[in-house]
């Protein structure tokens, strides 16, 4: 797509993350998926290259903000390792654009710059063992005591939990309201006393990444650690979903990419009854499928990139991105092991790694179904109905 979709500056970037990903991130990515390794140090030399700060403005360390270059990102780094970019992402998107939207001058001199730079980790905390798609159930608490909060509840499933040095914490500060209206955000430091790691999930595949259960006992947070005005929490974690699911479509579109690119070259080497496999219609054709919903899901979130660029409404084609990037991601994860055959589902090649890291996406960052709801209710607000 370069020179039609993509500016020459960004194909240049492009180049760069390539580069990088080839060069840093390939050469262990197996052991790091072998040895389920959690390698900070590649989130360090990310930032270096001003992966981490795309989003972001320079005086933060930032060298955007620009949506566009942050799919680009998203998408090199998980064509190689998805548990790496999961990492990167849960840092300096999930948890760093809430900070810098809403922060103060100060906030983001303390909160978002290290994170930036790569200097400190970063983690979003909102799901909890009762509250997934639906936050009305939220029971972490901060309580106000003078000028500080003492924060009690237990997160789960959250990216980077147990490695990050700062985490974006929401809690209900009113409980006599819905927590639409009654929730707030604090950046916790995770060397506060009464922050626990209870424990990393043993996940099914994006190994490498950490994804951890979290408790808060009787935390004390500081007023200045707020971010955004009290009970404006819920416009906190939602002001940037549209960013958020655009920037999680990026990745899938690059979990897509080389179990496609690996069945291809495979359809072209393997040969039964005398000629390459790619002759039978029935893999060529699969081939064409896999290559079209690839290119329509790249599209679709160059779309919503854009939008979110420019400044326009994405709630839509954000949604529409993320679902139909991460469906495609693992529908072709599993379309490239069938073709590969017996060999595909050995780890002689990395199409089942990509088949399993793949299946989380279609539950982070908003499941299909909510996704699918988001979608329709656009649709017919847009024709008011």
């Amino acid at each position: 797509m370069s020179g039609i979709f993509f500016t020459d500056e960004e194909e240049k970037f492009r180049a760069k993350v390539r580069e990088f990903a080839q060069n840093e991130v390939a050469p262990i990515a197996e052991t790091i998926e072998s040895e389920n390794e959690y390698r900070r140090e590649l989130i360090t030399n990310m930032a270096r290259h001003g992966f981490l700060g795309t989003l972001h403005q320079p005086g933060y360390g930032g060298i955007g903000p620009s949506p566009v270059k942050e799919i680009v990102v998203g998408e090199e780094i998980s064509a190689v390792s998805p548990a790496v970019d999961m990492s990167r992402l849960a840092s300096s998107v999930l948890y760093a654009t809430p900070v810098s939207s809403f922060g103060s001058d100060e906030q983001k001199k303390r909160f978002l710059t290290p994170i930036v730079k790569g200097e400190k980790i970063g983690a979003f905390c909102l799901t909890e063992p009762e509250v997934g798609s639906d936050v009305a159930g939220m029971k972490s608490r901060a309580t106000r005591v003078r000028k500080e909060y003492a924060l009690n509840g237990e997160k789960r499933f959250i990216t980077n939990g147990s490695v990050a040095d700062l985490l974006l914490v929401a809690a209900v500060t009113n409980p006599g309201v819905h927590p639409h209206e009654g929730m707030s955000t604090f950046v916790v430091e995770a060397d506060t006393p009464g922050f626990e790691v209870v424990k990393d999930y043993d996940l099914m595949g994006m190994r490498g990444a950490r994804i951890a259960h979290l408790r808060f006992r009787d935390v004390t947070v500081p007023q200045e650690n707020m971010i955004g005005r009290e009970n404006q929490g819920w416009q906190v974690v939602t002001h940037e979903l549209d960013v958020e699911r655009t920037a999680i479509a990026a990745e899938a579109v690059g979990y897509a990419r080389t179990p496609f690119e690996v069945a291809a070259r495979y359809s072209n080497e393997r040969v039964q009854f005398d000629q390459p496999i790619r002759k039978f219609e029935a893999i060529s054709f699969r081939i064409a499928d896999m290559a079209t919903r690839l290119e329509a899901a790249r599209l679709l979130t160059l779309k919503a990139a854009r939008m979110i660029e420019r400044g326009l409404r994405a709630t839509k084609e954000a949604a529409m991105a993320k679902d139909f990037a991460t469906e495609t991601a693992f529908q072709t994860a599993s379309d490239a092991l069938q073709i590969l055959g017996g060999i595909g589902y050995t780890k002689e090649y990395p199409v089942e790694r990509f088949l399993r890291d793949s299946r989380l996406m279609k539950i982070g960052g908003g499941t299909t179904e909510i996704l699918k709801f988001l979608v329709q209710r656009e649709v017919y607000r847009e024709l008011g109905l």
